[in-house]
Parts: structure tokens; C-alpha cells; sequence
């Protein structure tokens, strides 16, 4: 039993930046003494997450709208001083943003201030965020709203607006988008191309650009639409906007559009939007069932390493270019019984990793579900094969996106190392701007600590960057190497080996020995088989059959009861 002591404050409707509070708790539990610490607002999902981390909330009334800070310290006088010290640390670890230079209070006022805008970026909480997407359509300015638990009735109302004035609206839940060269939210350092990308998935587009780039070619624009955009209600709107955009604009050659499956409703209209831009298209809806290889000048691909080769090669400017990376070699089988745990912030590639895990690893549990009786009950504990997405609501009201904030995902990752029937860990680390800037130094230290505990335990890491991103994306791979870590740069070689490393032999049966080299057979009913097997020369007898008992069941029941006894 330990003898930790937790205090804590509730400041009644205080707001703050999501960073600034992400910062704070850093802050409080680098100080001396302080074992852990919460700094949330009181929102029912992050009380959750605070429970899952060991915080007892006993007696602690915090609402929605309340920012809760809760200390756990070595003794009381620690927690307590750690706690008296929030406002210094809060006048530090302020996002300074564009400190010093003129700030307006007002969205009209802004782009007063700057006419030449044509965009909006909004990441404010959900609730507030439909409010601000829309006054800045009704400034004339397109919108990214990186924003989530923004409600459908809102994003079916902002996107018919977008539409009415010849606006794109991007999101809500967009976290990714190349604009001119200039990527918005989440997105990787990219050269310039003849290829657009059109995704509801925000590292679907990643992945998809990261591969054309680490190719040697490039991207003329990349559009997000927000996960929800090709479900019912919302039909599509932004991605059929984009796929019109990039049918216009002379500098994309090439459509690539991602997609979880979409509204099977919709599927026809998207393909008759793609056939209509008389440009070669890459389709990669992961999961949904293709009609073949290609429509017309519609090209389906099977992951999405493969929706970027096969975009390269219908570019008709170059020859596809390999990476130039070797994949560490594939180690010896673990036992059956082992558990395979992933902890994904992107989204789709998790899905995707899902979408190919599922062929072989059975129960597969997830909260990104292909089939129903995948849906894990508890998305705070795994249950045997387990693929958790920590970019879900879940794990984000109120917290930043996984992709910046690796807190939740390393005790995850510490819960998972607990249980000793887990023998594999997959994790993904998505570099770009908007990331971490240092995501895989935060993970070698935490795996150096878990690894010395599970020295068996085997860890695969998928790298989503590029040579240009500003993390380095050479230096993350070391770092991750350096703790024994089997780095990969696509889904497709990462499942591989998992499944070259976690299966054992299958029990095979005993062989059947055909002894003769020429075919003898005896043929029982149709006489056209008795006819086509003598046609190739085999040696065949056909049986003069009749139902026994002239057909009659009665009969027939009384022959096979006595045969039977017999």
C-alpha cells in the first residue's frame, strides 16, 4: 500500500489553452515530490481518464466548465506546495503564440486586420466551434475546423453554407490538409507535385503524402474533409467540393481520395464525380469491397502504401522510385498464446492495421471496429489481441490529440507491459507539423524503463515522416531503434511482421499420399464427369446407381436402422 497524498483545486469556469494545460501538468510533475498530476477541464470523460490513471474523485463536485487540478505528492506538504505554485507556473507555460505583436479580439476584426486571409483555422472546444466556423464563412473565408465533438445537425448546417457561397469547409475533426505548399494542422513536410489527395482521414492523407514524397514526387493539394463527411446525412459534401476543385486546378494530374467505408449510398456518386474529372484516379476506401483493379480511369489500390505507388505510376511524369529503406529482419516466432497490443494516435492507421490484423489473430478486439463483435467493451482495458485508436473521443475531450500529448498513450503502454500475457506492442509515431517535436524521445525512455522489466517483450513502431519534417525523422528512428525497437515506415511491412513473429506453426493434418502417378476413379451419379474424365484418358468406372428401397424414406429409414445393428 502506498502512502501518497493527493489534494486539489477547482477553478469555477476558468479556460485555458489546451497546450498551456498540457504544459501545466508537466510542469507539476517535474517538481520534487510529486508522483503524479491532473490538470483538466472537469469534463465527465477526462474525470473518466482520471480514475483509469489511479485518482480517487471522491468528493470533488467540478463541472463541465471548471478546470480541475489534482496533485498526487509523497506527502501532504509536497501536494500542497506543488499546488500553490500553479499560477508561476501558468505565467510561464502560457502559449506566448504570436506574443508581442498586435492580437484582435474579434474574428471581423482580424480580417480587418489582415484582408488578404482567405482562411480560418479554428481549434477551439467543440461547443464553441460551429459558432466561429460560421461567422468566418459569413466573412468569405474558408474554414479548416480542426475542432471535434462538434454535433452532425451543426456539420450538415456549416457545409450546405460552405457550398451556397463557394467555400470549403474542412472538418470538423480535420486534422490534416496541404494548402499551396503550407500544411494546416497535422500534416508532413512534402515537396510540391502533379498529385491532389482528397481524405476523410487525417493520417490516411499522411501516409499517402509521406509515401509520394519518400518516392521522390509531390503533392499539388491536399484536402481534408473530417472522418464524418461520407456518412449519411452529411452525403459528401466537402469531398465531392474537392474533388471538383482538383479536376479544375491545371497543377494536379493525379486524384488520390481515402476513406474509411463510406455510406454504401454514396459510393456511386463518388465514383461517377471521380469518372467526370477525366483524370487518372486512386481510390482507397479501406475495407470497402473494389469492383476489381480499375473502372476507366478509376484505379483502385489495396493499402494505403499502395494508393501512393500506384499514383506515382499513373503521373505519367516519372518512374516510381522505391523507398530506400530495409525493414529489420523478421525474429523468431513467439509463442501462440502471446497477446498482440496496439496504441495508435492515428486513426486510420489503426483502422488499417485492423482491416489486415483481423485475417489472422482471432479474438481481435478494437474501437475502431470492421465487424460488430470486434467492439471492445471497455476502451480503458484491453481484452486478448487488442487495437486501440487514442485518437477517439474518448481519450480527447477535453485533452489534445495523442499526436502532441503522448501522456495517456504512455500509461497505456505501462498498464499493457503489466499484463504477461502481452508479447507484442505496436505503437505508431507520426511526425510532421502541429506533432510532438520530440515524440520518440518520450518513447525510448518510457520503453528503456519497460524493457528492462520485459526484456521478451517486442515492440514495433510505424514511422510516419520525412526527411524535410521537423522532428528528423532519421534521429526518431535511431532514438526507437536504440531501445530495441522493430521500425517500420508502411502498415503493410509492420503487419507482416506481426504475423511472421507472433503465429505458430499451424497443426497441420496428415498428408494424403496419391500413390499412383496416373488418375483412377469411380464416378456415382452425373455421367457427363464419367464422360470428361475418360475424354483426358483416365481410368473411370461409372456406378449404375439407384436410390435404395426404390426411394422410399420409410423403407430407407428401416434399411439404415437395421444396417446399423448389424
Amino acid at each position: 500500500m502506498n502512502n501518497h497524498f493527493t489534494v486539489h483545486e477547482i477553478r469555477r469556469g476558468a479556460y485555458y489553452d489546451s497546450i498551456v494545460l498540457m504544459q501545466l501538468q508537466k510542469a507539476l510533475v517535474d517538481l520534487p515530490g510529486v508522483v503524479d498530476a491532473g490538470v483538466v477541464m472537469a469534463t465527465p470523460a477526462n474525470k473518466d481518464v482520471l480514475r483509469s490513471t489511479g485518482f480517487d474523485l471522491t468528493g470533488i463536485d467540478a463541472k463541465p466548465d471548471d478546470l480541475l487540478l489534482i496533485v498526487k505528492g509523497e506527502s501532504e506538504v509536497t501536494s500542497a506546495n506543488a499546488l500553490s505554485q500553479v499560477d508561476e507556473l501558468l505565467k510561464q507555460r502560457r502559449s506566448s503564440g504570436a506574443a508581442g505583436t498586435y492580437r484582435p479580439k474579434s474574428l471581423k476584426a482580424a480580417v480587418k486586420a489582415l484582408p488578404e486571409a482567405e482562411w480560418v483555422l479554428v481549434s477551439v472546444p467543440g461547443k464553441y466551434a460551429a459558432g466561429v466556423a460560421e461567422e468566418a464563412l459569413d466573412l468569405g473565408q474558408n474554414v479548416f475546423l480542426y475542432s471535434d465533438n462538434v454535433s452532425l445537425k451543426d456539420e450538415i448546417s456549416l457545409k450546405s453554407k460552405a457550398v451556397e457561397k463557394g467555400l470549403l469547409l474542412m472538418g470538423p475533426d480535420c486534422g490534416t490538409a496541404i494548402i499551396n505548399g503550407v500544411g494546416l494542422g497535422f500534416a508532413n513536410r512534402v515537396r510540391r507535385g502533379n498529385i491532389g489527395v482528397v481524405a476523410a482521414s487525417g493520417t490516411g492523407l499522411q501516409a499517402v503524402a509521406v509515401g509520394i514524397h519518400n518516392r521522390d514526387r509531390g503533392i499539388s493539394q491536399a484536402i481534408g474533409t473530417g472522418g464524418r463527411d461520407l456518412k449519411a446525412g452529411v452525403d459528401g459534401r466537402t469531398v465531392l467540393q474537392a474533388i471538383a476543385t482538383l479536376k479544375e486546378d491545371p497543377e494536379t494530374e493525379v486524384i488520390v481520395l481515402i476513406s474509411k467505408p463510406p455510406e454504401p449510398a454514396l459510393v456511386s456518386r463518388l465514383m461517377h464525380a471521380l469518372k467526370a474529372t477525366g483524370k487518372p484516379c486512386v481510390v482507397n476506401l479501406l475495407g470497402y469491397p473494389s469492383p476489381g483493379r480499375s473502372l476507366g480511369n478509376i484505379h483502385f489500390a489495396t493499402s494505403l502504401d499502395h494508393s501512393a505507388e500506384l499514383a506515382i505510376q499513373l503521373s505519367n511524369t516519372h518512374h516510381p522510385i522505391p523507398i530506400t529503406y530495409h525493414p529489420p529482419p523478421i525474429l523468431n516466432p513467439l509463442p501462440s498464446t502471446s497477446y498482440v497490443r496496439g496504441l495508435f494516435s492515428g486513426g486510420t492507421l489503426a483502422y488499417e492495421t485492423v482491416l489486415a490484423l483481423q485475417n489472422f489473430l482471432n479474438p481481435l478486439f478494437t474501437n475502431v471496429p470492421i465487424r460488430p463483435e470486434q467492439q471492445i467493451k471497455d476502451v480503458w482495458r484491453s481484452q486478448a489481441h487488442t487495437i486501440i485508436d487514442m485518437g477517439e473521443d474518448d481519450f480527447t475531450q477535453g485533452r489534445l490529440h495523442p499526436m502532441m500529448d503522448q501522456d495517456l498513450r504512455l500509461r497505456r503502454l505501462r498498464q499493457e507491459v503489466e499484463d504477461e500475457q502481452v508479447g507484442f506492442i505496436m505503437l505508431d509515431v507520426v511526425l510532421g507539423e502541429g506533432a510532438h517535436d520530440d515524440p520518440a524521445e518520450e518513447l525510448r525512455q518510457a520503453l528503456a524503463i519497460l524493457r528492462s522489466k520485459r526484456p521478451e517483450l517486442r515492440v514495433a513502431c510505424l514511422v510516419i515522416g520525412t526527411d524535410t519534417d521537423p522532428q528528423n525523422t532519421a534521429e526518431q528512428i535511431e532514438k526507437l531503434e536504440a531501445v530495441g525497437a522493430q521500425v517500420y515506415r508502411t502498415v503493410d511491412d509492420m503487419v507482416a511482421a506481426v504475423f511472421m513473429q507472433i503465429i505458430a506453426e499451424p497443426p497441420f493434418s496428415h498428408p494424403v499420399n496419391f500413390d499412383t502417378a496416373e488418375l483412377a476413379a469411380i464416378n456415382v451419379g452425373v455421367e457427363t464427369f464419367f464422360d470428361s474424365l475418360q475424354g483426358q484418358g483416365a481410368k473411370v468406372l461409372q456406378i449404375d446407381w439407384r436410390p435404395p428401397a426404390g426411394g422410399n424414406e420409410k423403407m430407407m429409414a428401416l434399411l439404415a436402422k437395421l444396417k446399423s445393428k448389424s
